[in-house]
């Protein structure tokens, strides 16, 4: 079984493509030959051939047989692994601890969810390569708001194209797995101008599409990496504050299920990342929000941990 992870790193002023091993970070298109993997979105195109030759790669490294030479992972100027996505796709109210913990904060009794009633996963699109941030990064607060909130969410990186799979083959699409903050800016989610029965009355920009709406990170591990993707434990902390400490053994539709009813719509593709949904402990709960110089810290079992500080 494999132990690599894939990064995106910076190298003389150009972002690359990367695999770490034993915390030393290697350039793919260098120890493959293969021009198109200079960067992760070509990597991720050609994941079957690519996920072989790094699978080599890592024996020989291990074997004491490489020669290759690779920079020191505390050297190396980590990016967001997925630079440039192609869709972000993010699952809503995917969790059924989150679901009791909004009830509450709206008023709303708690009733079936979603997959209860026959329906199918929910999703709303983040802008791509606007939003995305990497490890380390500072956000910028949007001027407008003053309720920003965090989400921690295991995030699935496809990398073979999807279209009308079955539930049971659904993670057979997926190249790895990364963790994602699903930053959401609450005091934007609506236009009070607009009456709330108006179709229009929402407003997902502005809640969820702002620069660094998105930090992503620090690599993706490999699928075959993570035994069960709906059992990892998930936390994360605001200036050492524990506020976020769940299991993927809540999600309401799981990451198979999420894969297949997204493909049912739209075809999906290599480098097209799904944030599938976060638990409690948001700061919507608590009336509590990020404000300038705040650090969040996040974990997932099998993946790792992100930092981000906000500005």
């Amino acid at each position: 079984m494999t132990t690599y992870k894939l990064v995106t790193y910076r190298a003389n002023k150009e972002d690359r493509a990367g695999v770490l091993i034993n915390d030393v970070v290697y350039d793919i298109q260098k120890i493959t030959k293969e021009a198109s993997f200079v960067s992760m979105m070509g990597v991720l195109a050609q994941w079957a051939k690519a996920k072989k030759a790094l699978g080599e790669f890592e024996k020989t490294v291990l074997a004491g047989k490489g020669k290759a030479q690779g920079i020191a992972l505390k050297k190396a100027k980590l990016q967001a692994p997925v630079l440039m996505p192609g869709q972000l796709y993010c699952a809503g109210a995917n969790y059924s601890d989150h679901m009791a913990e909004m009830a509450k904060v709206t008023g709303v009794p708690e009733g079936p969810n979603m997959k209860e009633l026959g329906e199918r996963a929910w999703h709303f699109i983040k802008s791509g390569r606007s939003c995305i941030a990497g490890p380390g990064a500072k956000v910028k607060i949007p001027d407008a708001c003053k309720k920003m909130d965090w989400e921690i969410e295991l995030t699935a990186v496809i990398g073979k194209t999807a279209k009308n799979v079955s539930v049971d083959k659904a993670l057979s699409y997926v190249a790895g797995y990364t963790i994602a903050n699903d930053l959401s800016a609450r005091d934007l989610m609506r236009r009070p101008k607009n009456p709330p029965t108006s179709p229009f009355h929402m407003d997902w920009i502005g809640q969820k599409c702002f620069d660094g709406g998105c930090p992503i990170g620090p690599w993706i591990v490999p699928s075959d990496q993570i035994k069960n993707p709906h059992q990892l434990a998930l936390k994360l902390w605001v200036n050492d504050v524990l506020m976020q400490n769940s299991n993927s053994s809540q999600l309401i539709f799981n990451v198979a299920e999420q894969i297949a009813a997204l493909s049912e719509r739209v075809t999906l593709h290599p480098g097209d990342l799904i944030l599938t949904g976060t638990p409690a402990g948001v700061g919507m709960g608590r009336n509590l929000f990020l404000k300038a110089g705040d650090v969040v810290r996040m974990h997932i079992d099998g993946i790792g941990e992100l930092t981000h500080s906000m500005a």
